[in-house]
């Protein structure tokens, strides 16, 4: 044990705690660093190690918040409804032969005869749009962290519980896949030893989150310029280029084939159905037209319109320069004309 558990709240236990995590690779930094957390890339978890601050999703940060708050809440539920003991664990973990893997287990599971530990739980709070998604089985992020408290504590099994929109309460088992593990630890071995230990940055990604990251990690003047090789910024433009164009094409293609489907159903189906299963559906469910509204309905658009609060950004501006300039995002911009 690296660290004995103890409560965030407190400024000194969570600057201990965030440095160690810091020193080794956890459970929440695997899907991650795999590319398969929406909110947060190997950028995020790069910066993260490296001690700089790293913005977080306002809406992620509030189910985060409160699903640490309601932790012994859901824990009390699984034990309700499986009968399995769950109890708060002794603090951070390290595999014995590779101490950068590190777990931060929610509970542990005990033998409901002798008391021993079996399993790790982990606790999630998520919002009543993924309840799809904990239904039938376990979505790819938190199920990587199960395999990874398997891997660094050895269990043969895990737990991944989720109280999904507030009411419902999903669970499901998770048997130990030694391939699995195996490949996590290498992938996340080689990302450790590369961008932590080394220093090295990771690659640029897709995802949105990155976007918005490199958006506000730093801060440059307007006027401040770099030069870039010709056939560096050559290389990047006309990759760009065609990305666009292969974009435009193949959202004109999928557009084309939607088409063809609204066409089937027609005027006279909502649903449409294969051996009597949904294939797919055109149904009036979508959003309300305003302009439509507005029109052939003027009364019923005034009675049902609202105030929607908003920053005076025009104000902010004006009356807090420094403030507006600090939570400008950068946003990037290329000529369409490219190199001249």
């Amino acid at each position: 044990m690296l660290l004995p558990a103890g409560d965030l709240d407190d400024p000194d236990f969570r600057r201990r705690w965030e440095k160690v995590r810091r020193t080794g690779i956890g459970g929440s930094d695997v899907a991650k660093i795999l590319g398969l957390n929406k909110y947060a890339g190997p950028r995020h978890v790069f910066e993260e190690k490296h001690g700089r601050p790293v913005p977080l999703d306002d809406q992620v940060a509030e189910y985060a918040e409160i699903g640490l708050e309601i932790e012994d809440f859901i824990s009390h539920l699984f034990t309700k409804k499986t009968g399995i003991p769950a109890v708060p664990t002794p603090g951070t973990l390290a595999h014995v032969d590779r101490p950068w893997m590190r777990s931060n287990v929610d509970r542990y599971a005990l033998d409901p005869d002798t008391g021993t530990v079996v399993a790790p739980v982990e606790l999630k709070n998520r919002s009543a749009y993924q309840l799809d998604d904990w239904k039938d089985g376990v979505p790819d992020a938190p199920a990587l962290q199960v395999h990874w408290n398997m891997a660094v504590g050895g269990w043969p099994y895990g737990w991944a519980v989720a109280l999904v929109g507030g009411n419902t309460l999903r669970f499901h088992r998770i048997e130990r896949d030694e391939e699995l593990i195996q490949t996590l630890i290498d992938v996340c071995g080689t990302w450790f030893q590369r961008h932590v230990i080394e220093g090295r940055p990771p690659q640029a990604d897709g995802l949105e989150a990155t976007t918005e990251l490199l958006g506000q990690l730093w801060k440059v003047k307007p006027g401040d310029v770099i030069e870039v090789s010709r056939v560096k910024a050559e290389k990047l433009l006309a990759r760009r280029k065609r990305l666009i164009e292969q974009i435009e094409e193949l959202d004109g293609q999928k557009t084309a084939v939607e088409n063809e489907m609204r066409l089937i159903c027609g005027g006279k189906a909502a649903v449409a159905q294969v051996d009597g299963k949904k294939a797919w559906s055109y149904a009036p469910d979508g959003n309300v037209s305003a302009k439509k509204l507005q029109k052939e309905y003027p009364k019923v658009a005034a009675e049902c319109r609202k105030t929607v609060e908003q920053v005076d950004v025009a104000l902010l501006k004006e009356k807090y320069p420094k403030v507006y300039e600090a939570c400008r995002g950068r946003v990037l911009r290329v000529p369409k004309a490219g190199l001249r």
